[in-house]
């Protein structure tokens, strides 16, 4: 009997799964900029936090976060969308010029008795679309990120009830002493890791920026804008900015520069990953890749380019949750990258 109600408990539990991510699928246009506000909400919470220590009036404080993340979607939102336009026309430039220097490349590969023919490749697999792709996935980042005054304003309306928040969860649990230590623990987890991933994130794109520019491929910033937001998904962000960077350095400047700009993303996201981010993570906050890639694939198909991005933050929330409560750390030593006692 107790074997048939386990099962039955599971096949629920599945049950209720799916018609979640089938419900935020079809809500996915409320709910992306929710993620979104969310997502920098915490990340603000911080100087939220300091103003107030300083006796900052809350409502002083909004307005200053809110002009500064206005001031920096605003300059990533002109910096992308002005790139994007230019690189757009210069797309067929680009796929010609892609042609040319696929040919010399299979002449010297028939030079050392390889038959190949680059018209037998491109019939198979047409490379202009990997950069289709790449733009198609800006633009739709760019749409949502449009849609700036919604995302402020759920921002606002969060950091106003954030002050509220632990007096309401104080009164509503029942051992609210420890409840309110233990989410207080895991906010201060998340936004610790939120805020040195994010400033991780902005020196890898500074780097990655002025390497691409020293080299002379087209679009540094847009590259550097790419490090930047990619370099949010550990394992795997950084081949994917990697690819289409390289692609343009080998079309406009030639095979050893496309080698080279590789090499600039590799140097860049060794030092970052290895020693920079492991000294302020600590032990570290990793996830096993097959649940990177899976939740890759799932947030992706839900929420689309900006569930790939916030797809690991939010995994490794999740994560953050299930090891503050004991009854669910088995799911989080599940998706760690380790075993951990």
């Amino acid at each position: 009997m107790s074997d048939s109600r386990g099962t039955t408990q599971w096949l629920l539990a599945i049950a209720a799964f799916i018609l979640i991510i089938a419900g935020l699928k079809e809500a996915s246009q409320i709910v992306v900029p929710f993620m979104l506000s969310v997502f920098i909400a915490i990340i603000c919470s911080p100087l939220q936090n300091a103003l107030r220590r300083y006796n900052v009036p809350i409502w002083i404080s909004i307005i200053i976060i809110v002009l500064i993340i206005l001031a920096c979607l605003g300059s990533i939102g002109l910096l992308v969308a002005a790139s994007l336009d230019n690189f757009s026309q210069q797309l067929p430039t680009y796929r010609e010029r892609f042609g040319q220097e696929m040919s010399t490349v299979f002449a010297q590969l028939n030079g050392f008795g390889f038959n190949i023919s680059y018209q037998q490749i491109k019939s198979y697999i047409d490379p202009s679309s990997l950069m289709n792709l790449f733009t198609n996935t800006l633009t739709s980042l760019g749409s949502v990120l449009t849609n700036v005054f919604l995302v402020v304003m759920i921002v606002v309306f969060i950091l106003l009830e954030a002050a509220e928040i632990p007096k309401k969860l104080s009164y509503a649990l029942d051992d609210a002493d420890s409840s309110m230590e233990k989410i207080e623990r895991f906010i201060t987890t998340v936004n610790r890791y939120l805020m040195i991933k994010t400033l991780i994130s902005i020196a890898t794109g500074l780097f990655v920026g002025i390497w691409v520019s020293v080299i002379g491929v087209d679009f540094p910033i847009l590259w550097g804008v790419c490090a930047f937001l990619l370099n949010f998904i550990p394992n795997i962000g950084s081949i994917i900015a990697a690819v289409p960077a390289m692609f343009l350095a080998f079309v406009q400047l030639g095979t050893f520069d496309a080698l080279l700009t590789g090499l600039g993303f590799l140097l860049v996201n060794l030092v970052m990953g290895n020693f920079i981010e492991p000294r302020f993570m600590g032990k570290g906050v990793g996830l096993s890749p097959l649940v990177v890639f899976l939740s890759l694939m799932l947030w992706g198909w839900v929420f689309g380019p900006v569930g790939m991005l916030l797809s690991i933050p939010l995994t490794i929330i999740l994560k953050f949750a299930f090891e503050t409560n004991p009854k669910m750390r088995w799911l989080a030593i599940l998706l760690d990258s380790k075993a951990h006692p």
